[in-house]
């Protein structure tokens, strides 16, 4: 179980994958440093440590972030990027993001992979990939559906050794406190 999280690349290779983190900006790693602060501020609260920025890819400017907040507000749909989409349309008083990057230090789930797709995102950069629960690389892809008329650029991987061990060890230290 400890390895669940931030395998190096996906474990299913019938996927389509996204670019390796040889693909991310300075940008996109500034972000990323941030969104894990907030994942350090989720698992501080008691949440899953994930932590999501949403960014103005042209200047960097950043629009809105979020953090996990499930288990404070009791909600299943409290996963850090789609709070941050959510707050990132609301900033910018329109539902399309096609000028923004999303950076989050977990590999999104179906559900936020969804919304990424329905916001337009038009970047997407994770950290660790997850292999249980991954939508956008380990078990299916919904951003690369083929189908769908929105297809973002796909960056995975970066930072996954800080994000992957963030999770590993807030799960485990979860896990001692529940014996």
């Amino acid at each position: 179980m400890l390895g669940r999280f931030f395998k190096a690349r996906s474990v299913n290779a019938g996927v389509p994958q996204p670019l390796g983190p040889e693909h991310a900006s300075g940008t996109d790693r500034t972000m990323m440093a941030r969104a894990i602060e907030l994942a350090r501020q989720a698992a501080a609260a008691g949440e899953a440590p994930i932590g999501a920025v949403v960014y103005e890819t042209a200047s960097g400017t950043i629009i809105a972030e979020a953090r996990n907040t499930r288990e404070a507000d009791a909600d299943p749909c409290g996963h850090a990027e789609l709070l941050a989409v959510r707050a990132a349309a609301s900033a910018t008083g329109d539902w399309r993001l096609n000028h923004c990057t999303l950076v989050v230090t977990l590999e999104p789930c179906c559900m936020c992979a969804g919304t990424l797709l329905n916001a337009r995102v038009g970047r997407v950069v994770f950290g660790a990939f997850d292999p249980k629960a991954g939508a956008t690389g380990s078990l299916m892809n919904i951003l690369a559906d083929g189908r769908l008329n929105h297809k973002p650029v796909l960056i995975g991987g970066v930072e996954a050794d800080a994000c992957g061990a963030l999770l590993r060890s807030f799960f485990k230290d979860l896990r001692a406190r529940k014996r």
